[in-house]
């Protein structure tokens, strides 16, 4: 396997055109891998305004408009292209919150709540239907576990992917301007420290006339917990040379993986192998 690959985080500007926001989606993942990224990660929702009062509207089945664009995208520019995630509309009747992975691809959905009294509430769950499995998936590279926004707070989930071999975790979020300022960058530098590994975060890029302010501030996390590259919020795409060998050199001068107490406590892993993409 390669051991150092460049990785594109684009932090798009989502308008209410649901086709604007498509080309302008491919357009940038066309750049980044022109500037020589090697994987291209985009935001939540990156089709659509967020928050529950646009999901029906922007839903769509997959395959659909949105991923047969990316599925394009990830062809003609030779990239491993996450999907951030797009409104869902499932063949069962229900919305589910969706990403996507080209080539090769993956679904994992997810579902958010959160309600902060007298800040902030978005209730995903009025909307959307939770999912019931992990993406992770191998590239020439590592391994790649994704999962999406609220996930990143559980610490036992970020656990199973680096037991799963993940080298690499990639959260598209749409974080607030409530949370984001204190949580989002502590989250990620405690997921990172916690499994000696790489985290990186996407978000929409901020607007402040839309009815959900996005944080922004995509981020990449080494594994020694330091931030190694991070945006502002405006819309850009942010690159990071990801250095695998890092990796190890982190986990040999601090072994975590070896002075665990397994005898007293441990995470476990409750789905099924079969369910794992990254094992096809």
């Amino acid at each position: 396997m390669a051991s150092k690959f460049k990785l594109g985080l684009v932090q798009l500007a989502v308008g209410t055109s649901k086709g604007d926001n498509i080309t302008r989606a491919v357009t940038m993942v066309k750049q980044a891998a022109a500037a020589g990224a090697d994987m291209v990660a985009l935001p939540e929702c990156f089709n659509s305004p967020f928050g529950t009062g646009y999901f029906l509207e922007y839903a769509e089945p997959i395959p659909g408009p949105s991923t047969e664009a990316l599925s394009k995208a990830a062809k003609e520019n030779n990239i491993f292209l996450i999907g951030g995630s797009i409104p869902e509309k499932g063949s069962d009747g229900k919305l589910y919150n969706t990403s996507t992975i080209f080539s090769p691809d993956g679904t994992m959905i997810h579902l958010f709540d959160i309600d902060v009294p007298g800040k902030i509430r978005v209730k995903e769950s009025d909307a959307l239907s939770p999912g019931n499995s992990l993406t992770c998936f191998n590239t020439p590279f590592c391994r790649v576990g994704v999962a999406i926004c609220y996930d990143i707070r559980f610490a036992e989930l970020a656990q199973i992917y680096a037991q799963r071999g993940c080298k690499l975790l990639v959260y598209p979020g749409a974080f607030n301007m409530t949370t984001g300022p204190v949580h989002w960058e502590a989250l990620q530098r405690g997921r990172a420290l916690d499994n000696q590994l790489y985290v990186a975060t996407v978000s929409q890029a901020r607007d402040e006339s839309a009815s959900y302010v996005a944080w922004g501030h995509s981020t990449v996390v080494g594994p020694w917990g330091d931030v190694i590259a991070k945006a502002d919020h405006e819309e850009k795409i942010l690159y990071a040379d990801i250095d695998l060998d890092r990796v190890e050199e982190v986990r040999t001068m601090i072994p975590l993986g070896t002075q665990r107490r397994h005898d007293l406590y441990k995470v476990v892993d409750l789905t099924e192998s079969s369910q794992d993409p990254g094992d096809k």
